[in-house]
């Protein structure tokens, strides 16, 4: 397990334009897959050379393939319709809200029995088995995110509850994580942003409106839910294979430099902490959204905290002396030599990414780096 890697990233990385430009051509029928994936395969390369730069030794294919940082999972099913995505939710920027077209994105929901069309994932392992410089991680949003996908109008008769869904979505997504390790992938990250329901009441009576069979759904019953799918999906991957690295990340919401939700960790700690299993947490702490460091106190010995430190959302750089004084806040309850430092998410959770350039982008990863070298070295 990799506990002595102090410099990470969450996984997205703000996309070339050309390659925005050849998926709005395949979407237009004007050029093919094979045309797609090349250019694809460019943009891969390039995130990857991007962190290589930067000085990140934990590398990912910045998530280029993918129109949204779920779609690793969501794309790869079959029994599902694509929906066009009218806000659940508003979307918070620092200084104006940003208009909903721009934070709309196309989503799925079930219209049939869950099954696994495509292997979206295994393409992301095999390139970069054959160009990541060192040690790579393949991210997935975890199916405790499932009842995303439950549409009462369109799923229900395929599954009368979004709990019947998930089941089927965990079994599928555990089978997944099994061929992943067969092919050799050893660091696996679930995104897991359920959570947001416990912390954030307002947040919670947002998404569950407009869904009678969701009503009676309170904070209890939610963190019951997703932690024991969260788990499940922990346990089968150790199971197969103990050495795998498992991280789980959360964050209150990324999109176009905007967020969703806000609160501290307190009401999920204790048992986040010590019932899900994994070995590094990769959390949101860039703003005083995420409260403070105090529920760390619930982190058993071994874990790893990654502390989401540094922004995606703006181009400012942090300065060092304000990161290593906020560590050593953590360090008071999480063991210094167990703390880690990345960004609070990715760069591009959806394809359009936040608002930053790539230029400011790589200098954000490499404040991450510089600062885990004075840190830690």
């Amino acid at each position: 397990m990799a506990t002595n890697f102090h410099a990470e990233h969450v996984g997205s990385l703000l996309r070339l334009p050309e390659l925005l430009a050849a998926r709005a051509a395949y979407e237009r029928g004007e050029i093919g897959a094979d045309r797609l994936r090349e250019v694809e395969d460019e943009a891969a390369l390039a995130a990857i050379e991007v962190q290589r730069q930067a000085g990140i030794n934990v590398f990912t294919d910045g998530e280029v393939r993918r129109a949204t940082w779920m779609a690793g999972l969501l794309e790869s099913l079959g029994g599902v319709v694509r929906v066009a995505h009218a806000p659940m939710v508003r979307w918070h920027g620092d200084g104006e809200d940003p208009p909903d077209e721009e934070t709309a994105f196309t989503m799925v929901a079930a219209n049939g029995k869950l099954s696994q069309k495509a292997d979206h994932t295994s393409v992301e392992a095999a390139f970069l088995a054959r160009h990541a410089p060192g040690q790579f991680k393949i991210t997935m949003m975890s199916s405790s995110m499932g009842p995303l996908l439950w549409n009462p109008d369109i799923s229900a008769a395929a599954y009368p509850t979004p709990a019947a869904m998930v089941a089927d979505l965990m079994v599928l997504q555990i089978k997944e994580i099994q061929g992943l390790i067969d092919q050799g992938v050893t660091w696996v990250q679930l995104d897991s942003l359920g959570y947001n329901q416990v912390i954030d009441d307002e947040f919670r009576a947002q998404a569950l409106a407009g869904h009678p069979a969701l009503a009676e759904l309170t904070p209890d019953i939610i963190l019951d839910a997703t932690i024991a799918v969260d788990k499940e999906l922990v346990s089968a991957t150790k199971q197969q294979n103990p050495d795998v690295t498992v991280g789980m990340h959360f964050c209150r919401g990324n999109n176009r430099s905007a967020w969703m939700s806000k609160g501290g960790y307190e009401p999920i700690a204790e048992r986040l902490f010590s019932e899900v299993g994994v070995d590094r947490f990769l959390l949101e702490y860039d703003s005083e959204r995420a409260g403070g460091f105090e529920p760390l106190r619930f982190v058993p010995d071994g874990a790893t905290i990654v502390l989401g430190l540094v922004s995606s959302k703006t181009p400012r750089l942090e300065p060092v002396d304000e990161l290593r004084r906020l560590i050593d806040e953590a360090a008071k309850y999480v063991p210094l030599e167990n703390l880690a430092l990345s960004p609070q998410c990715g760069f591009a959770s959806t394809a359009a990414g936040n608002l930053l350039t790539i230029d400011e982008e790589r200098r954000k990863l490499e404040l991450v780096v510089t600062t885990a070298e004075r840190v830690w070295s």
